[in-house]
């Protein structure tokens, strides 16, 4: 998901509220107001004194030439870089975003902040807000935030589903409610990730939590903002996982809560595009993948021959980043 900073620089004291209000990862402050702000509230600052220091952690570049673009590209390998002009065109943030990563770039309105957020379909990694009006600053910021990524999804084809016996399953409960053909992905390998829907539907067993996903085994993988992944042992109160609805639709959830308990298990195995793909689920009916149209499909009324959706890509992880390599999964 997309980084945004405020500028708050000079000290202007609503404009840090309405960073911390927004969600804003971090506020851009001169150093002898890095104090008032963590008085504030919890928020990384950008200052020489802050948490994200300038020269150390990021750098501000000025472009007017193919040769700044080139040292841009060298300084981004090592740091943020925040990228200024004072004649703003497309073309060379289109160079920079198909070269490099980790460049950030500013804007003090919405327009401007939609064409970097979308610059070939991949946007900047960044965006610092400049805006001295506090209510365009909210209005920035909703845009960034509430922005979805788009996945491709694609079919998984049931072939068997099978009982395994016990073992320790993990429930995610996440700080946001989720809705009809929302949920997560998740996967015995991350070749291939099974959308596994939350616990919004109605039943007559237990009542609805949309802000569950009983997402399956704990050495399963679970899809993260960033291309990243995680065991699903791993995941604790404050990291973020991907929400995915059924149009391959992304957003960034915050976990509250993560409850790992033992309980019957289910092996589920399906044929993706690319071959075979599985995961393991608990046996229960209020565990639900999510079919082609949205529709919630409780994993104990799966028949060989259903069609449920998933995300499939070259297998390879090391520490949750994906890697080109030889590798072998099954």
């Amino acid at each position: 998901m997309k980084e945004v900073w405020v500028k708050a620089d000079p000290w202007q004291k609503e404009l840090v509220t309405t960073a911390l209000e927004g969600g804003a990862d971090a506020v851009m402050v001169a150093s002898q107001d890095v104090g008032k702000v963590k008085e504030l509230g919890v928020i990384q600052t950008v200052s020489h004194e802050g948490d994200i220091r300038w020269e150390e952690d990021v750098v501000l570049l000025e472009i007017s030439s193919t040769e700044d673009e080139d040292k841009i590209v060298d300084m981004s390998r090592h740091k943020k870089v925040v990228v200024r002009t004072t004649d703003w065109n497309v073309i060379p943030l289109e160079n920079l975003v198909a070269r490099t990563q980790n460049i950030f770039v500013e804007a003090d309105n919405p327009d401007d902040a939609k064409m970097a957020l979308t610059v070939l379909e991949k946007g900047v990694d960044g965006l610092v807000i400049t805006a001295m009006d506090p209510v365009m600053v909210k209005e920035m910021l909703s845009l960034v935030k509430s922005e979805r990524q788009k996945l491709e999804l694609c079919p998984l084809e049931i072939r068997s589903v099978r009982s395994m016996g016990m073992g320790d399953r993990v429930c995610v409960d996440t700080c946001t409610m989720m809705g009809e053909g929302e949920g997560i992905l998740v996967g015995n390998s991350s070749k291939g990730l099974f959308l596994v829907h939350a616990e919004s539907i109605e039943n007559p067993y237990v009542a609805p939590r949309p802000f569950r996903v009983n997402a399956g085994a704990v050495h399963a993988y679970v899809s993260l903002p960033g291309g990243k992944t995680s065991y699903l042992s791993e995941l604790k109160a404050g990291k973020e996982v991907l929400c995915v609805n059924w149009k391959g639709e992304a957003v960034s959830l915050v976990v509250g809560r993560v409850k790992i308990e033992q309980r019957p298990l289910l092996l589920v195995e399906a044929m993706g595009p690319d071959g075979e793909v599985s995961m393991i689920l608990q046996n229960a009916e209020t565990i639900r993948l999510v079919g082609k149209e949205g529709q919630a499909i409780s994993v104990v009324n799966l028949h060989p021959g259903d069609v449920v959706l998933g995300r499939v890509e070259a297998a390879g992880r090391h520490f949750g980043h994906k890697i080109n390599e030889s590798i072998i999964e099954n």
